[in-house]
C-alpha cells in the first residue's frame, strides 16, 4: 500500500512557475513508476507526465512538453513536477499516481495503469 500526498499548488500569474511535490509513504518507492495527471473543471482527467522507477525515462503530454519537467528523488520518496511558463489553460487539479512495476525502464500515460492516487493539489494560473 502506498499513500501519496501532493503539495506545492497555488495561484500564479501566466508565465510564472510552480513546483509540485508528491511524497510517498513506504520503503519501496524506487519500485514504482510515477505519473502526474490533471483535471480542469468540466473536463476529464488527462495525462501530464510520467517517470520510470529510476527516473531515467520520462514522458510528457504534448501540451506541456518543453515547459514541465518531472523528476524524482528516490531517497526522499518524492516525485516533483516543475512547471514553467504557465498558461491559464494549465489551471487544474494536479494528481500524482504510482504503479508498482518489475521493469525499471517503463513509464505509463493512462489512468488505468496506476494503482495508487493522491488527493490532488490545485493550480490556478491567472491571465
Amino acid at each position: 500500500q502506498v499513500q501519496l500526498v501532493e503539495s506545492g499548488g497555488g495561484l500564479v500569474q501566466a508565465g510564472g512557475s510552480l513546483r509540485l511535490s508528491c511524497a510517498a509513504s513506504g520503503r519501496t518507492f524506487s519500485s514504482y513508476a510515477m505519473g502526474w495527471f490533471r483535471q480542469a473543471p468540466g473536463k476529464e482527467r488527462e495525462f501530464v507526465s510520467a517517470s520510470s522507477s529510476s527516473g531515467r525515462n520520462t514522458y510528457y503530454a504534448d501540451s506541456v512538453k518543453g515547459r514541465f519537467t518531472i523528476s524524482r528523488d528516490n531517497a526522499k520518496n518524492t516525485v516533483y513536477l516543475q512547471m514553467n511558463s504557465l498558461k491559464p489553460e494549465d489551471t487544474a487539479g494536479y494528481y500524482c499516481a504510482a504503479k508498482w512495476i518489475f521493469a525499471s525502464g517503463s513509464y505509463y500515460d493512462t489512468e488505468p495503469s496506476y494503482d495508487y492516487w493522491g488527493q490532488g493539489t490545485q493550480v490556478t494560473v491567472s491571465s
